[in-house]
């Protein structure tokens, strides 16, 4: 363990939280490893944090992995959300706790994002258990909006700079660095409304309090789909399965491909035998029905990656940021 991580754990958490939606899981099932004290891993409950608000896409990823993973590992989870910076208040009380397990949390792609927007973030505090999603990202505007077009919003934003809002889930958040990136990529400047998270960035676009939103497809293709939002276009190299009717930005002339994604991890020091537990348990999760059906009706990709492979591309992804961070300031 770094230094660093050895501060952070001492730190205590002093930014006000937020702790909403807690939901308690049955246990119904029996197995476990030997935790670093001697006794079976886990013998109690375990807490599955998420740094975000309830009712977004990592809040639902988490609720329904820890549902999963409850019947395998057969004690109750705790599903609690820890909202705030863009996901660092939720980051950091998940490295400043215990490495014995029984708190683990849903990091989404800021943790590879954030500390290189002067948070106190490094994917080097955390152990890795997998990759559970992949989600790519959206821009959309309230049904009724005049813009029925990406081009029609970009028009407007040309006309009067600053004056196109459009709601993202935080400032150092990835869809805040998406729609800086396609306002580079177009030439112009959006006005960046923040939330604590995607869920009330969506809401604040359904309910007509901003010309857009940048969020996941996981968030914007249920409103698209019921008709509480227009999704204007996709941030992929191909059109998304979930939305093959709305043309990727790149079809539309401004070369923006940018994405979030879920892992799961704990406090950085696991024992072996309890980090094996963990991840055996989340890749059941990963590959079940439930959970499957869960992804690909938001929109989004089930992708599971094994431990090793998810802490490579959680610092392979670190360095892309840093690299698209320095472009744009």
């Amino acid at each position: 363990m770094s230094p660093r991580s050895t501060t952070r754990r001492r730190r205590s958490i002093t930014a006000a939280t937020a702790l909403t939606g807690v939901l308690v899981l049955s246990a119904c099932a029996d197995r476990g490893g030997a935790s670093a004290a001697g006794g079976e891993f886990p013998s109690e409950t375990i807490t599955f944090m998420t740094p975000t608000s309830a009712g977004g896409a990592t809040d639902l990823t988490a609720r329904t992995l820890a549902t999963e993973m409850e019947k395998d590992l057969g004690v109750s989870i705790v599903v609690e959300n820890r909202p705030g910076g863009a996901g660092s208040v939720g980051m950091e009380h998940l490295a400043a706790q215990a490495a014995d397990g029984y708190t683990i949390a849903v990091l989404p792609v800021e943790v590879s994002l954030l500390g290189h927007q002067d948070y106190e973030i490094d994917p080097a505090d955390y152990d890795f258990l997998g990759q559970a999603n992949s989600q790519p990202g959206t821009i959309a505007v309230p049904a009724d909006s005049p813009f029925r077009t990406l081009e029609d919003l970009i028009r407007a934003a040309e006309e009067v700079p600053g004056s196109v809002a459009v709601s993202n889930a935080g400032p150092g958040s990835i869809w805040e660095l998406g729609a800086t990136e396609l306002g580079n990529a177009a030439g112009v400047e959006f006005k960046n409304v923040p939330f604590d998270g995607g869920a009330p960035a969506v809401t604040a676009a359904t309910g007509g309090q901003v010309d857009a939103v940048v969020a996941g497809i996981g968030e914007t293709a249920p409103a698209h789909e019921d008709g509480r939002l227009r999704v204007l276009a996709v941030f992929t190299e191909d059109r998304a399965p979930a939305l093959p009717d709305v043309p990727t930005a790149s079809e539309q002339g401004h070369d923006v491909v940018i994405g979030s994604w879920a892992t799961v991890a704990a406090p950085a020091g696991l024992d072996p035998e309890v980090a094996g537990t963990l991840e055996e348990s989340l890749e059941k999760a990963v590959s079940s029905e439930a959970y499957v059906s869960f992804i690909e009706k938001g929109g989004n990709i089930p992708l599971h990656r094994s431990a090793s492979e998810t802490e490579e591309f959680v610092n392979a992804e670190s360095t892309r940021f840093a690299e698209l961070v320095g472009a744009g300031s």
